[in-house]
């Protein structure tokens, strides 16, 4: 249990982050960090806080030696910006989580509503999870590529292919597999299906607090549905084809500098003329006259003004409780469909089945008495012609217990 104020761990943070990152750098290359590590660090920094580092548990023990404690180790992560590749199966993890969460969820029987919720929460948490785990696993996949592109390490043309064989058989091929859509069994595909579930759920389930939980998890589910899909345009479009084309570039150094050093191959080989000099003017001698007879054709051309007409596409969202207000300012209202009609063309007048019917799932709300008279009326769309019985609603009157 940490006893300090969080201002002063967050001053301290900030105060000593110089001498913490050192920290960070030696656990992040050793998985440890020694006791003489410790002290020799504190000493280039001529810093006194061991006893803070272990007071707000900063460092906590492992056997004979240190570890920083994993919530302070993620913000490193986080602030450096260095994540350590994670293997497939450790992102699949997340995938098994989700299922199993989604399945409790739809199997169901409402006889525990706070148990539901319970869980939907928590499929939230590790969607949110799922989410951070491969945006950061992309991001320190493509620093690896780039400093291995960049050979900073100045390892030589075999390892470096080796490498390369090996985050793209074991990182970023079994990645893209989890991510794409394509695959049936991809975490992705799944993702799609809890929305398309949640969606549903958030119009048709008769409870008010379910409706709502479902709409946050479909909300989070949109935004966490394309941050997924742009970590995997960039699996595909840029981190794969980077490693491709270091693997490739590897082999053809390493043949040349064999061919190179190998004396036996200048006497089965003539070696290429590399250095053949050419010399050539930057412009072509005609360019003055090429270019006054390319002017002069435009010369008694009229102006043409082209006016592009912009149409507007809004996509229309549904906002609940401006339209509950609404619903509520009008009441008593005779005819519910109607009034349907008449507040959605007023806002959109093209409008489809799917927006009629968001709008009059307010009939389902606890706090609305609902009446069927015996008159039909017709509503009719661009889609065809909706035959419905009138409706009267009301606002329902809750009476105080004696």
């Amino acid at each position: 249990m940490i006893k300090s104020e969080p201002r002063s761990i967050l001053q301290f943070l900030a105060t000593h982050f110089d001498l913490l990152r050192e920290l960070f750098d030696i656990q992040t290359s050793n998985e440890v960090i020694t006791l003489s590590q410790v002290d020799n660090t504190l000493k280039n920094h001529e810093s006194e806080v061991k006893t803070q580092l272990l007071e707000y548990k900063l460092l906590v023990p492992q056997n004979d030696d240190f570890i920083i404690n994993e919530p302070y180790f993620v913000l490193f992560e986080f602030i450096l910006q260095q994540f350590k590749p994670l293997l497939p199966e450790e992102i699949e993890k997340f995938g098994q989580s989700i299922r199993n969460l989604f399945g409790k969820i739809k199997e169901n029987n409402l006889d525990d509503i706070n148990h539901l919720l319970a869980r939907i929460e928590a499929l939230s948490k590790e969607i949110n999870k799922f989410r951070t785990a491969v945006t950061n696993n992309t991001i320190s996949l493509l620093n690896e590529s780039r400093e291995l592109k960049a050979n900073t390490q100045k390892i030589d043309y075999q390892q470096k292919v080796h490498q390369a064989r090996n985050w793209i058989e074991n990182y970023i091929k079994p990645l893209n597999s989890i991510l794409d859509v394509n695959h049936s069994q991809s975490i992705f595909n799944e993702l799609l299906e809890i929305s398309k579930y949640s969606n549903k759920k958030r119009f048709d389930n008769s409870i008010e607090t379910l409706r709502t939980q479902f709409e946050k998890l479909y909300s989070l589910l949109r935004q966490v549905i394309a941050d997924i899909n742009k970590q995997s345009i960039i699996l595909s479009n840029e981190l794969l084809p980077l490693i491709e084309r270091i693997k490739t570039e590897s082999e053809y150094l390493k043949g040349f500098h064999n061919y190179l050093t190998n004396g036996n191959c200048w006497k089965k080989y003539e070696p290429p003329h590399i250095f053949t000099t050419t010399r050539d003017n930057l412009y072509n001698p005609f360019i003055y006259e090429n270019t006054k007879n390319y002017f002069e054709q435009f010369k008694n051309e009229e102006d043409v003004i082209i006016v592009e007409e912009i149409s507007e596409d809004k996509h229309w969202f549904f906002e609940r409780s401006v339209y509950k207000s609404k619903l509520e300012s009008n009441l008593p209202v005779d005819d519910f469909f109607a009034w349907c009609e008449k507040s959605l063309k007023e806002e959109k007048d093209d409008f489809s089945f799917d927006n009629y019917f968001m709008i009059t799932s307010l009939m389902f709300d606890e706090d609305f008495n609902i009446e069927t008279l015996q008159e039909k009326i017709t509503i009719k769309t661009k889609q065809g012609e909706l035959i419905m019985p009138k409706l009267k609603i009301e606002k329902k009157e809750y009476e105080l217990s004696k």
